[in-house]
């Protein structure tokens, strides 16, 4: 079986409601205007796609690293975007999405394309790009995730106990007001609730405001109810693959065979997943909620993301150095300004052995 054979089977079981990989792609709009907080997201993934590259380059003897995802410097409201957009949705449609990165083994590369392909047609170089070992994904976050992960539990512990408390507070001083048969559920309610129930539990606020005592309960329940919301939020940093993303890749890998990743670089660790993982991790609806969750992300214009919990990945460097930055003014046409954040320097510094199993090559000298 070929590894996109294996990719179609697992794709065969991903429910149609998340991805139905029988209907054609959306088309994309035309990005017409950007912003400066778009273009300093551009300037970080560019730097994670160079922390990888020399990191892999850096320190391996038998594979290379070589840039290969569409990209640009055009923004849209430059001269020439438009033209780079429709180029870039003919070639999803012909190809599928190239990933960031190709890893080749050093017997396998091409001096003549060098190590940026990314701006040579496919078409020149469709039989190298099948010689790949993996095609990466690269996807940044700025955030240290030991930092955030330690915040987060942190805080959760804290709405945890601040619901258990006001919780306590209802039951010994509202439960004669509660033991009325028209409200008397909320004590079985409330009795239920312990650290675990927290996070499943819903609740309304049941509104009284006939007498001052009931105008008190009521408080109480709009603050049990914020607590227990805040406990529920995720409280994870993910491996973000959008969903119309996925059937671009599946649409990559159908054309080239070529198996495919996801890195996930934070500012402290990097973080690596297969596709094949991923399409298993969704699959399975006991997952959701707990490893990976579905949302509308209002960071990139509200599309649909997967979000999956970065920990079930594979940590493929245990620390990264951080960037330079520093501000750079760019004039758009009619005399607009942005501002924006670019990154130089930085280093991640690979655990070796991890890389190796997550792009099954463990049995290889790297």
């Amino acid at each position: 079986m070929t590894y996109f054979e294996q990719i179609k089977d697992l794709a065969s079981r991903v429910p149609d409601n998340l991805v139905d990989f029988s209907l054609p792609r959306d088309v994309a709009r035309t990005p017409t205007q950007a912003s400066s907080n778009f273009i300093t997201n551009k300037e970080q993934g560019d730097w994670a796609e160079n922390v990888i590259v020399r990191a892999i380059n850096g320190v391996s003897e038998r594979f290379i690293a070589v840039k290969y995802g569409k990209s640009d410097d055009l923004v849209a409201g430059e001269e020439g975007f438009d033209t780079f957009f429709h180029e870039f949705q003919n070639e999803l449609d012909t190809i599928g999405k190239r990933p960031d990165l190709l890893i080749f083994r050093k017997s396998d590369f091409q001096e003549k394309f060098g190590y940026d392909i990314s701006h040579i047609p496919h078409k020149e170089i469709a039989e190298y790009v099948k010689q790949a070992v993996a095609g990466i994904e690269v996807r940044s976050s700025a955030f240290l995730i030991e930092h955030y992960e330690e915040a987060m539990r942190v805080r959760s512990e804290r709405y945890t106990q601040l619901a258990l408390n006001i919780k306590n507070e209802i039951l010994s001083a509202y439960r004669d007001v509660l033991s009325h048969p028209s409200r008397e559920a909320y004590i079985k309610l409330l009795e239920g609730l312990n650290a675990d129930t927290l996070q499943i539990t819903g609740l309304k606020v049941p509104g009284w405001r006939s007498t001052p005592r009931l105008c008190e309960l009521n408080e109480l329940f709009k603050r049990l109810r914020a607590a227990i919301k805040e406990v529920q939020k995720r409280d994870y940093l993910s491996i973000t693959p959008k969903v119309e993303d996925i059937k671009v890749v599946y649409k990559w890998i159908e054309t080239f065979n070529v198996p495919h990743y996801y890195f996930q670089v934070f500012f402290d660790k990097v973080y690596g997943i297969s596709f094949a993982e991923i399409l298993k991790i969704v699959s399975d609806p006991d997952n959701e909620g707990t490893i990976f969750t579905v949302e509308s992300d209002t960071k990139n214009q509200n599309k649909t993301t997967i979000k999956i919990r970065s920990k079930c990945g594979v940590e493929i460097a245990s620390k990264v150095d951080e960037p330079q930055h520093e501000s750079v003014r760019k004039e758009m046409e009619r005399g607009r300004l942005l501002f924006y954040v670019t990154f130089k320097g930085g280093m991640a510094y690979l655990d070796v052995a991890n890389l190796k199993k997550v792009l099954g090559i463990a049995n290889e000298d790297f």
